[in-house]
């Protein structure tokens, strides 16, 4: 390709470090599509003649049939994809294949390509994020009720029900649905037109290629068209978050899974063991979903530190754009897949969760609020009442519920038989009955709203 300005050919190492065919050949789809679309504009606008347009449309259609059967080859001399379609076209249908250049640069080929790709990939992730809300959605109604311990600090807290836990990572899960949506509506501009950096002098219809891509406008600056990577740290930024929230339920379900805690069995799908100690059952899937949450961050850094001093227009950093976003496009698919077994195919152990919710005085509050409803007190008195009443029920090595009357009436003679019917975490849950509370009619009427469809 350099041969008419360069004598001699580059070095070894400059080959293999100039070229990207081994990571951007996965973009081929996008770059015969890219060149269909540009072509087809060449020849309604009367840059290329018809029977030329046919041929070269004809001839990528070839390229595209061998590229599914056989795979793109790797040649460093062809550097990349856009130079192998290009040289495999050539091969097909001979020199008219050098047409199919006309009034475009590599960079915005491989800026179209890159969007094309990005966008693809945001669509099969919002399809996986929404069979994982699912999985929430289906075993948070089959545990509307289940009672838990709810933790801060990770102490027992407040019940809780195992349904509204699932909810909550519900929530999370929405706004990382609504994170990629945005990212897609935002990058959905095409490049193509905008050539190596300035426009091109031929009469092209930008409109034309960017409506055949799916695109809803071309971009609006040459410049920023070809040297703009902000859709891809779209996507990482939102990958990230969404590896986050992963790896937080994931986090829990190693804690659960423990002995200490026995909230949990995951399945042996999902599990692995021991080379030694025949007894172990380990959540290596949930600790590798927490673990690649660390690499997908890496990858967002990498490519924000690949961008962060970059001058106008194209530099041949930018090459490097696409292995971290393709390494977190591989990493989030494989997280989601795994969460969304682990979440079908777990059995919680709700009794296990009960009897840790009736322990650590988890109703504690209800007392308080109680104190506060019934007997006129104001909060923080209220407050300190309970704290003996806690204190005391230490002492004994009882729960809450089990001091008697006579002796919540010895801490305070406020306190009359009502105070029972508070004092049970069946009864601590369904009064919470405030909007996003965990009471089970809430998380019930929460379900219903995620599954409506939305506007």
């Amino acid at each position: 390709m350099w041969g008419g300005r360069f004598a001699d050919g580059p070095a070894a190492v400059m080959r293999e470090i100039n070229a990207s065919i081994p990571f951007d050949k996965r973009m081929w789809r996008q770059d015969i599509s890219g060149s269909k679309a540009h072509v087809a504009m060449l020849g309604k606008q009367g840059i290329v003649v018809a029977e030329d347009v046919a041929t070269i449309d004809a001839g990528l259609d070839a390229v595209a049939a061998d590229y599914a059967r056989d795979g793109v080859p790797i040649d460093l001399d062809l550097e990349d994809i856009h130079m192998m379609t290009e040289a495999r076209l050539a091969d097909k249908i001979g020199p008219v294949a050098g047409r199919l250049h006309t009034a475009r640069s590599r960079n915005d080929q491989v800026a179209t390509d890159f969007r094309l790709w990005t966008r693809d990939a945001i669509d099969e992730v919002l399809t996986a994020l929404g069979a994982f809300q699912q999985a929430l959605l289906a075993r948070a109604e089959e545990h509307a009720d289940a009672v838990m311990p709810g933790f801060t600090h990770l102490q027992s807290a407040q019940p809780v029900t195992l349904g509204h836990h699932l909810m909550a990572y519900h929530e999370m899960i929405a706004r990382d649905v609504s994170r990629f949506e945005d990212a897609r509506v935002r990058m959905n501009r095409c490049p193509l037109g905008s050539a190596a950096l300035a426009g091109t002098g031929f009469p092209i219809d930008r409109d034309a290629t960017a409506a055949a891509l799916g695109f809803d406008a071309p971009t609006r600056n040459s410049l920023d068209a070809v040297s703009d990577r902000d859709f891809a740290l779209d996507y990482l930024s939102s990958a990230t978050q969404c590896s986050l929230h992963l790896s937080r339920l994931a986090e829990e379900f190693v804690l659960w899974a423990s002995q200490p805690f026995g909230f949990v069995a995951l399945s042996d799908q999902w599990s692995t063991g021991s080379s030694i100690m025949p007894q172990k059952r380990n959540p290596d899937a949930a600790e590798l979903v927490r673990g690649h949450a660390g690499r997908i961050m890496g990858c967002f850094t990498a490519l924000m530190v690949t961008m962060k001093g970059l001058p106008l227009a194209y530099s041949k950093d930018m090459q490097d754009d696409k292995p971290p976003v393709f390494e977190a496009h591989d990493l989030i698919g494989l997280c989601l897949a795994a969460m969304t077994g682990m979440v079908e195919s777990a059995t919680f152990r709700t009794d296990r969760m009960r009897s840790l919710a009736m322990s650590g005085f988890s109703t504690a509050t209800d007392l308080a609020d109680w104190l506060v409803r019934e007997a006129d007190l104001p909060f923080r008195e209220a407050h300190h009442v309970t704290g003996r009443a806690v204190k005391r029920a230490e002492e004994l090595g009882i729960s809450l519920d089990s001091l008697s009357i006579e002796q919540l009436r010895e801490i305070d003679a406020r306190i009359d038989e009502r105070v029972y019917d508070v004092l049970s975490v069946d009864a601590s849950v369904a009064s919470r009955t405030s909007f996003g509370g965990t009471a089970p009619d809430n998380v019930r009427t929460a379900i219903r709203a995620a599954r409506e469809p939305r506007s």
